[in-house]
């Protein structure tokens, strides 16, 4: 009886290490890229955007087209955005509809900053400079298309 109890708490350590082993690599498969994004927006009320950019993920580039619509935007505004693509497994999850919740005013020059996720679990994390002239407090979307690796 007691082989049997000392077998059962052994066989427990033993699947739980497993449990953790399998939990730590599909973490680990995920990975971070960097993204450059250039984008124009316009609008008054409703707003319209879009722009291009690069993903840079496993020493290969990626060309990306974006688009968006935004509600609640005033003006003519372009961004140059820098930032990461964190949780994706393949370039391939970049793709996709993002949502995020932001205010920024820019009058001439003034810093924005995003952060978006999209259903694949991507999170985008973007920083730059605006230069125009919109005001905005707006719940926006933007989606991202990619292309073949360059």
């Amino acid at each position: 009886m007691i082989g049997f109890i000392r077998a059962t708490k052994i066989g427990a350590v033993v699947m739980a290490a497993a449990l953790m082993l399998v939990g730590a690599s599909s973490q680990s498969m995920a990975h971070v890229g960097r993204i450059r994004a250039n984008i124009l927006k316009a609008g008054f009320i409703v707003g319209v955007g879009g722009g291009s950019g690069t993903l840079t993920f496993r020493g290969h580039t990626y060309p990306l087209r974006l688009s968006g619509i935004s509600a609640g935007t005033i003006g003519v505004a372009g961004m140059d955005l820098v930032g990461t693509a964190s949780n994706l497994r393949s370039a391939a999850d970049i793709s996709g509809a993002y949502t995020a919740v932001g205010a920024g005013f820019a009058l001439i020059g003034g810093p924005k900053v995003a952060r978006m996720q999209n259903a694949n679990g991507v999170v985008i994390e973007l920083h730059g400079v605006q230069i125009g002239l919109a005001v905005s407090l707006n719940l926006s979307g933007l989606t991202i298309q990619m292309g073949p690796p360059v």
